[in-house]
């Protein structure tokens, strides 16, 4: 096990959380990143960063980091960082074939005394039952006599400017006691924050799916309160706004809820549970209010839209918006999607404007065509789906100058006044 003075990392993936860990981390020790994904190594050796997670003083602060596409670039790292997407498959189970990929592209350049940490979400015994025998298969190894392993759970908030890496308290963990502590040590010379030592590597992760598990369940509840209030005549946000008044009301909103954390998470914990013959009810049941929300929207889009006696089937409509959280340019996991989906079937025609995704990527994604110009009016209806900067910018002039006379705004993110849109969640 090397000395943390020793210490060379190695961090595998380069997306919205290995990037900026790898940024910060070669501050204070050598780093060398590897994706698979040559484009994107060639486009950060040239400081770009398509994510826009990174800063360009942040960049400027790199002290010793490269950037490869060839594992073996990695071989005279002794701690590697893992931090590949771990999505669900189109049946809601993990996909683990990135970090199956990942460990076993490890594996191969592993040596006596390394360290492997993984940071990608996974359910309570994935790094052990998992990840840990594709190393030792591919090393030809033994985990904790020739190589050892750790978790630390990511928790990179995509787009936030305010909460950078230093700023975010960092839980860890190591598979043993020593190891624990040299796993610790290397994050809290980077976590100014502070640090949170788990006592193994299982309560760490577990730690980590439930973070996000309860913001589905709290936002899961507020979404069929919304569903319920629309019936009985109220408006939520009025209604939440009145609620929050008292000191200990948490203020969720409803919304759609999407992306690589929140709309993910739930299904690794519950898929775990299963195994074990445990059947959880309320994880799945705001899963289930959530993953549904987008139809709801829709069908309440096309309601209000007969209520103002406007033609559906002939009707020009303006969705603005589609990644999955505002000021991001990443289309995956974006539940603005379903919505999309769901709406073109009815009305006449449907254009997506979003000012910052990656539009090669849905087209890739969902074969979806989107455009980053806003679009010439005038459209029936103007659906404000994410709050980008530049959308809300916009404000009541520019989005009403898009709309023909009797046109529809529906808010779903309160980027207007209550009293300017027409209709909201």
């Amino acid at each position: 096990m090397p000395a943390l003075a020793d210490i060379r990392i190695g961090v595998i993936g380069l997306g919205y959380v290995g990037l900026p860990l790898a940024v910060y981390l070669s501050r204070y020790f050598p780093v060398v990143g590897f994706d698979i994904d040559a484009g994107r190594v060639d486009e950060l050796s040239r400081g770009i960063d398509r994510t826009h997670e990174v800063t360009d003083e942040e960049f400027a602060a790199v002290k010793e980091l490269s950037y490869t596409a060839d594992i073996e670039d990695l071989r005279d790292c002794n701690f590697y960082v893992v931090t590949v997407p771990t999505p669900v498959d189109n049946a809601k189970r993990p996909d683990l074939s990135a970090l199956v990929s990942a460990s076993r592209g490890v594996g191969q350049v592993l040596s006596s005394g390394d360290i492997v940490v993984y940071e990608s979400t996974v359910f309570p015994g994935a790094t052990e039952e998992i990840c840990v025998p594709e190393l030792e298969k591919a090393s030809g190894l033994k985990f904790n006599q020739d190589f050892y392993a750790g978790y630390s759970p990511e928790r990179i908030n995509p787009g936030d400017m305010a909460h950078r890496v230093p700023d975010i308290i960092k839980v860890t963990s190591g598979s043993t006691p020593e190891v624990g502590d040299l796993v610790n040590a290397v994050y809290a010379k980077v976590i100014t924050a502070g640090t949170h030592r788990a006592s193994s590597i299982r309560v760490a992760e577990a730690a980590k799916v439930i973070e996000n598990i309860q913001r589905d369940v709290n936002i899961a509840l507020i979404n069929e309160l919304a569903m319920l209030f629309k019936q009985m005549g109220l408006e939520t946000l009025e209604v939440l706004e009145a609620a929050g008044t008292k000191w200990n009301f948490q203020p969720f909103r409803p919304g759609l809820v999407g992306g690589h954390c929140i709309g993910v998470d739930p299904y690794y914990l519950t898929y775990k549970a299963e195994q074990i013959g445990f059947h959880p009810q309320m994880i799945l049941a705001g899963r289930r209010i959530n993953d549904g929300m987008a139809a709801f929207v829709a069908n309440d889009i096309i309601k209000a839209m007969l209520k103002r006696k406007q033609s559906i089937d002939g009707a020009r409509v303006l969705v603005m918006g589609f990644t999955f959280k505002e000021n991001v340019p990443d289309t995956r996991n974006t539940k603005v999607v379903d919505l999309v989906k769901t709406l073109r079937d009815f009305v006449g025609e449907l254009v997506i404007y979003d000012p910052m995704a990656d539009i090669e990527l849905a087209k890739h994604e969902y074969g979806i065509d989107i455009t980053n110009e806003l679009p010439a009016g005038p459209f029936n209806a103007v659906i404000l789906a994410v709050k980008h900067d530049p959308i809300a910018q916009l404000g009541e002039t520019g989005i009403k100058a898009l709309l023909t006379p009797d046109g529809l705004i529906y808010d779903l993110k309160g980027i207007l006044p209550r009293d300017v849109s027409h209709a909201r969640i």
